[in-house]
C-alpha cells in the first residue's frame, strides 16, 4: 500500500498540493488525471522520492518494490537493451554483480564463497534465472524485435528506446508500478498488448495518461488532480466524466427534486456496472460501482473547450476524387500507392496506415503543401476546409499577439472581424482576459494547437482534416474536440493514435499501404476485428 499523509508542495506562491490525503491500495489502477499543469507528473515524482514535499509523508509498505517509468532516453546509453530491462530490478541487478563479483576474484576466500551460494539463493527467490528470458520476452510484446536484444541503446531507433524503458518498468513484476504517458510512441496493437498486461497486473499501478480508450480498459478508479487537492473516485475515465457531467446539470438545475436527482443518478449507476461486464477490468470494477454512493460523485471544476465548426455551407455533391495517388518518403520509402476513392456526403473517414508518414503525407498533398511521385486529386467547388497539421511550428515564427495572430487568418466573408468577434474565438479556446496579448513564440505545445483550432472555427468550414488531433492536448480539450466532431455535420477526414476520437467520430476507414488502398464502410473496432480486412492487411504490407 501507498499512503500519503498531509503532502504539500508549492512553488513561491503557486500551490500544487495542499493538505492530499489519499491511500491507492493492492489490485486497483489508479488513472490520475487532472488539467495541464495541475501536477500529475509532479505527484508521481513525489511519491517515487524523485521530489521532497515540503511537507507531509510518503509511506510505502515495507519490502515492497517500486518501478517507475523514466523519461530520460540517454540515461542507460552505453547499456545493451536487455541489461536496460533488467537493470529495472534494481535489488536483483546488484546481487548479480555481487555474486558473479566473487566468482571472477582470484583472490575470493571460502567464506565468499559462502556468500556467493547465499547470494544464488537470493538471485533464484527472485526470478534471477529466469531474468533474461522474461525481459526478452518483455520486449518482443512491445515490438523490440529480438535483433535488438544485444544491442547497445545508443545505437537503437529513437523510437525503441522509449519501449526498452516500459520494458524496464514492467519487468520483474513489481509491488507499485507508476507510469508517466506510457502510451507515447505505441501503435496501436501495441498499445492493446500493454492494455491486456496492466488488466490482468494484480498490484498497484497509477497511470497518467491522456488516452482515454486506454484508462477506460485498464482502470478501476480515477485520482483526480484539482484544486491542489486529489479525490479518487471509483470507476475508469468515462464514468468519471459522465458522472460528474450529470451531476453539474443537476447541480444547475435548481428545480429537480432531491429525489428525482438520486433516482436519475443511482439508475445512471445501475446502467453503468451494467456495461462493466464488457471491460477487461470487468470483476473488480462492477463490484466497485456496486457499492459506489451518491456521495461519492461530485461535479468536475474543470473548464472544457468550446470546439464547434459551423459551415457557412452544405457540401455539394462532389467533395473530393483520388485517382492513382501515390507517394515515397525522402529516402525514397514507398509510402502508399494506387490510392483511388471518392468522399460522399455524411462520411467522417479515419486513414490508417502502419507507416505514420503515409497519412501525414497524403494529407499535406491534399492541401497543396506536397506533390505527390504520381496520380491527382480534385476537390469540390463546393468545400471550404480547414486543417490541423502535424506539425504547427511555420504558423507560430512571428511572435505575435494572439489577437493579431488570429486576425491573420479571417476569411474574406467576415466583414467585421473587430476585436470582441475575435475574443469570442479564442474565449472558446480558453484564452481570455490579457491571454490575448500573449505572443505566440512562448505558446506551450497545448496552447499552440489550441490557436490552431480557433484559426479552423473561424473559417467556417464543411471539411476538416485532422492529422493528430489530440497531440499536446489535455483531456479535457480531447474531449471537447472529440464531440465536436461527432455533432459537426460536414465530413472529418482524421488520423488519430486516440482509439475513442476514431471510433466515436469515424463511419469509413482507409487504409494507405504500399500496394494500394484498403477502403471500408464501418467503425474503427468492426475494421480491426475483422478477420478477413487483417488478412488482407498483412497481404498489402507484404
Amino acid at each position: 500500500m501507498i499512503s500519503v499523509k498531509n503532502v504539500t508542495l508549492a512553488y513561491g506562491k503557486r500551490v500544487l498540493f495542499d493538505e492530499v490525503n489519499i491511500n491507492f491500495v493492492h489490485g486497483n489502477c489508479y488513472g490520475v488525471i487532472g488539467a495541464n499543469g495541475a501536477g500529475k507528473s509532479t505527484f508521481l515524482k513525489i511519491l517515487s522520492g524523485d521530489i521532497e514535499p515540503n511537507k507531509g509523508t510518503v509511506e510505502i509498505t515495507p519490502g515492497e518494490r517500486m518501478a517507475v517509468l523514466k523519461q530520460n532516453q540517454f540515461e542507460f546509453d552505453n547499456e545493451t537493451v536487455l541489461n536496460t530491462v533488467m537493470m529495472g530490478h534494481k535489488k536483483m541487478w546488484e546481487v548479480m554483480h555481487q555474486k558473479d563479483a566473487i566468482y571472477t576474484d582470484p583472490d575470493a576466500t571460502e567464506d565468499d564463497y559462502m556468500k556467493a551460494g547465499e547470494l544464488e539463493a537470493e538471485f533464484g527467490e527472485m526470478g534471477g534465472y529466469e531474468a533474461e528470458s522474461n525481459a526478452g520476452t518483455i520486449l518482443s510484446s512491445l515490438g523490440v524485435k529480438e535483433e535488438y536484444h544485444q544491442s547497445l541503446m545508443k545505437d537503437i531507433p529513437a523510437n525503441l528506446k522509449v519501449r526498452v524503458l516500459l520494458a524496464q518498468a514492467l519487468f520483474g513484476n513489481p509491488d507499485i508500478l507508476l507510469l508517466d504517458e506510457p502510451t507515447n510512441g505505441l501503435d496501436i496493437e501495441t498499445i492493446g498488448w500493454l492494455e491486456n498486461f496492466l488488466a490482468d497486473y494484480q498490484n498497484i499501478v497509477l497511470v497518467v495518461s491522456h488516452d482515454r480508450h486506454f484508462l477506460d480498459q485498464v482502470c478501476t478508479h480515477v485520482a483526480d488532480v484539482d484544486r491542489s487537492k486529489i479525490k479518487v473516485f471509483t470507476g475508469n475515465y468515462t464514468f468519471w466524466y459522465e458522472s460528474s457531467q450529470l451531476m453539474a446539470r443537476q447541480i444547475n438545475d435548481k428545480n429537480k427534486k432531491v429525489e428525482e436527482k438520486r433516482q436519475a443518478l443511482l439508475d445512471f449507476i445501475a446502467r453503468f456496472s451494467a456495461n462493466a461486464s464488457k471491460s477487461k477490468q470487468a470483476t473488480s470494477r462492477k463490484k466497485a460501482l456496486e457499492k459506489l454512493t451518491i456521495e461519492e460523485i461530485e461535479p468536475s471544476n474543470r473548464k472544457y473547450p468550446g470546439i464547434i465548426f459551423q459551415p457557412l455551407r452544405e457540401v455539394g455533391n462532389q467533395i473530393l476524387n483520388v485517382e492513382q495517388l501515390a507517394s515515397s518518403s525522402a529516402d525514397g520509402r514507398k509510402l502508399f500507392d494506387k490510392a483511388t476513392f471518392s468522399i460522399n456526403k455524411g462520411e467522417k473517414i479515419a486513414f490508417l496506415s502502419r507507416d505514420p508518414l503515409a497519412v501525414t503525407n497524403f494529407f499535406e498533398i491534399i492541401n497543396g503543401n506536397l506533390q505527390p511521385d504520381s496520380g491527382k486529386y480534385e476537390w469540390g467547388t463546393t468545400i471550404t476546409k480547414a486543417y490541423l497539421p502535424l506539425e504547427n511550428s511555420e504558423f507560430f515564427k512571428q511572435g505575435l499577439t494572439l489577437m493579431d495572430w488570429l486576425r491573420q487568418f479571417v476569411p474574406p466573408h467576415v466583414t467585421d472581424a473587430d476585436e470582441p468577434f475575435l475574443r469570442g474565438f479564442l474565449g472558446k479556446m480558453l484564452f481570455s482576459g490579457d491571454d490575448i496579448m500573449k505572443k505566440t513564440n512562448v505558446l506551450s505545445g497545448g496552447e499552440k494547437v489550441r490557436c490552431m483550432i480557433s484559426r479552423m472555427m473561424l473559417q467556417n468550414p464543411n471539411l476538416i482534416v485532422l492529422d493528430q488531433p489530440t497531440n499536446h492536448l489535455d483531456l479535457e480539450s480531447i474531449q471537447s474536440f472529440n464531440e465536436g466532431c461527432q455533432s459537426f455535420p460536414g465530413i472529418v477526414l482524421l488520423t488519430s493514435h486516440d482509439h475513442t476520437f476514431v471510433q466515436t467520430v469515424a463511419n469509413r476507414i482507409i487504409e494507405l499501404t504500399p500496394n494500394g488502398i484498403i477502403d471500408r464502410l464501418m467503425t474503427y473496432d468492426e475494421y480491426m476485428e475483422d478477420a478477413r480486412v487483417q488478412q488482407l492487411r498483412e497481404e498489402m504490407y507484404k
